[in-house]
């Protein structure tokens, strides 16, 4: 993979081939065995998003946007893709000229923000709800998005999250407490974690829940790739700016790679086990050849679910290293890989498989990135209450988990870790100083 791509061009990509690049193969199967299927959950206990190829027509939006870096105008082009009748009507971020870039780019797409509708500083989030929007974005560093979030769904505002929702213990309990606020609201909330509205991933979840692969046993999930971008400190910048500027590489920001990109592969396993969380996590992790910050370059993790369900979990961000960013999923009949979208018996026969040239004749948009801001815009005009962040935040958490268990090698109990104090937030938000102590890489068996 070139060291050039991005993680977002990367998993669109991702997403093409998984809709053109396959061979459909017909549910040949263990029916046609005598086998019984029985499903895992009925249809009414598990949520399957429609996905057209864009929202309802329906009341015009105003939409804000909180931070405007690279993922935050993707994002707000995703939303004008999926709908129509969408106002980009405020802007919010702590730098001006990541701010003045995003402006300047949706003149292309003859959205004109007012001057006053733009701000910048760390309490911007406020002022950008605050401004008369119906929906935000949230595409800040993940540290910030639980107080963002829990701001937005105290005014009533729908939100879109961009994964991960938290770095530590404290946000994840901030997002779970909004979660509930968000459903008792009606609110729509939907998460970044785009699996979910990736059309072959939808339809191997609707089959494993069916019972295609039996009850679940275990699993595999990995994104290994090469390193991600950084920045070098510039003359002038303070110690909040170049960790700000440079937030993909420090835990307080990201929370490590484990949890800002594996969440999605951690993500998908929980997504297919129903949302049941691990019990305990084994780990080890290290740092190579990372350049800035104080992260990891990998990790390697066993959580453990209930009924002896085991989950091996692998990441790594180091050039020139193989690459694989895949899930499987193992139950008592079968198995599920997300490599070709297929499951396959216990002898390793394909009965089911996604039918790519049957998706490609019946829809237009296969982009996961629109197709979640579709579903999103759907539930807020059809007045639906839809909210991901609870499943989102579950994963997120596991994320940490895993993580902890690396940094300390101490075993990590989900009952610990959902307990913690543990809050990466510092005392004081100012472009300024920072105490660099608190910000080096951990060492397993010293508790720091």
């Amino acid at each position: 993979m070139s060291k050039t791509m991005d993680r977002r061009s990367f998993l669109g990509t991702s997403a093409k081939i998984g809709v053109a690049g396959m061979v459909a193969a017909p549910l040949l199967a263990s029916c046609a065995k005598g086998n019984k299927v029985t499903p895992l959950r009925n249809p009414d206990e598990y949520y399957v998003p429609e996905l057209p190829d864009k929202a309802v027509e329906g009341k015009e939006l105003k939409v804000g946007l909180i931070g405007c870096g690279g993922r935050g105008s993707g994002a707000i082009m995703n939303l004008l893709d999926a709908a129509d009748g969408i106002t980009v009507w405020a802007l919010g971020d702590v730098f001006e000229d990541r701010l003045n870039g995003v402006k300047e780019a949706l003149k292309g797409r003859n959205q004109i923000v007012a001057d006053e509708n733009c701000f910048i500083g760390f309490d911007s989030y406020k002022q950008v709800i605050d401004s008369g929007v119906d929906m935000v974005i949230i595409t800040t560093p993940p540290v910030f998005r639980p107080t963002h979030f829990a701001y937005a769904t105290e005014k009533g505002v729908h939100s879109f999250l961009e994964k991960p929702i938290a770095v530590d213990s404290k946000g994840y309990r901030q997002i779970m407490a909004a979660t509930k606020q968000a459903e008792a609201k009606g609110l729509s909330v939907v998460c970044g974690t785009q699996r979910h509205h990736q059309r072959p991933y939808v339809e191997s979840f609707k089959k494993i829940q069916e019972g295609l692969i039996g009850e679940i046993t275990g699993g595999n999930v990995y994104w290994n790739q090469g390193m991600l971008w950084y920045r070098e400190r510039e003359k002038g910048w303070t110690d909040m700016e170049w960790t700000i500027r440079d937030w993909v590489n420090w835990k307080w920001l990201s929370g490590d790679h484990i949890v800002e990109q594996h969440v999605h592969n951690i993500d998908v396993f929980n997504w297919m086990f129903g949302y049941k969380h691990p019990i305990a996590a084994r780990a080890i992790g290290a740092r190579h050849r990372r350049v800035t910050g104080d992260q990891y370059d990998c990790f390697d993790v066993d959580f453990e679910y209930e009924n002896g369900v085991h989950l091996h979990s692998m990441c790594r961000q180091i050039d020139g290293t193989a690459t694989k960013v895949s899930e499987r999923v193992h139950g008592t009949k079968g198995w599920w890989n997300s490599e070709d979208f297929a499951i396959r018996d216990l002898e390793g026969n394909i009965i089911w498989q996604f039918d790519n040239e049957a998706a490609a004749a019946e829809y237009q948009q296969h982009d996961p990135y629109t197709l979640e801001h579709v579903d999103w815009v759907n539930h807020i005009r059809k007045g639906t209450t839809h909210v991901e962040s609870g499943e989102c935040g579950m994963s997120t958490l596991c994320g940490v988990m895993g993580r902890e268990a690396a940094y300390t090698g101490a075993q990590v109990s989900w009952d610990d870790i959902s307990a913690s104090e543990m809050d990466y937030m510092p005392e004081k938000l100012e472009l300024g100083p920072l105490d660099m102590d608190k910000y080096t890489v951990p060492v397993p068996g010293t508790g720091k």
